[in-house]
């Protein structure tokens, strides 16, 4: 039974989720199934209602403020309900996707499992729990070059960013890129200058 299943698509940024998730989509649409995309209205990157991929494909999609919204948008001759992006969502979307599973809908949905502290990011990690299926992409790293990037690096003016600057970074000038475990860099320039700061403290003999 297709149903009742929920496939999730992860890896880092630039690995092809949304690619992919396009690919199953127009695979429905041409076996005839009834869809409803649906994006995250925080996800910006897409200067309309539609999800995009890095190589040009796009769809068009419903643009959703929290998760609780996806309900009163799926309708129930819906078959199919893809979400991009997922990592953006509230805590609800867990019991979202599971309530969608139990009405005998297939959830398709992408989403970062880290963060660029390469921790995981909102909540991935039960909605890898829940999912019937997970696959996890990889990228090219931008640094080396082998195939196995499975971090995102965010770059501020071209250096890696700290470990104290904020998780979402609306209208910055930050950019991401992939990186494989060895390449990926992430300096805590806060906790370097305390640590250097405490070897500087005189040393009083007793």
């Amino acid at each position: 039974m297709e149903g009742y299943c929920f496939e999730l698509i992860t890896g880092p940024m630039s690995c092809g989720k949304t690619e992919e998730l396009l690919r199953r989509i127009r695979r429905a649409i041409i076996a005839k199934k009834k869809v409803k995309v649906i994006s995250p209205e925080v996800d910006t990157r897409a200067n309309g209602d539609y999800i995009e991929s890095r190589n040009g494909l796009w769809l068009e999609a419903i643009k959703v403020k929290n998760s609780a919204q996806i309900l009163s948008k799926v309708k129930p001759d819906d078959e199919i309900v893809a979400i991009d992006e997922l990592q953006f969502f509230d805590e609800h979307i867990v019991k979202v996707i599971s309530r969608l599973m139990s009405e005998g809908k297939k959830i398709i949905g992408t989403g970062l499992d880290l963060d660029f502290k390469s921790e995981p990011f909102g909540h991935m990690p039960e909605l890898l729990c829940i999912a019937t299926r997970v696959d996890k992409l990889t990228a090219v790293c931008m640094k080396c070059g082998c195939d196995e990037a499975t971090r995102t690096q965010r770059l501020i003016d071209g250096k890696p960013a700290d470990k104290s600057s904020p998780l979402i970074m609306i209208g910055g000038d930050e950019t991401y890129e992939a990186r494989c475990v060895k390449c990926y860099e992430l300096p805590d320039i806060k906790g370097q200058k305390k640590e250097h700061e405490f070897k500087l403290l005189p040393f009083t003999r007793v």
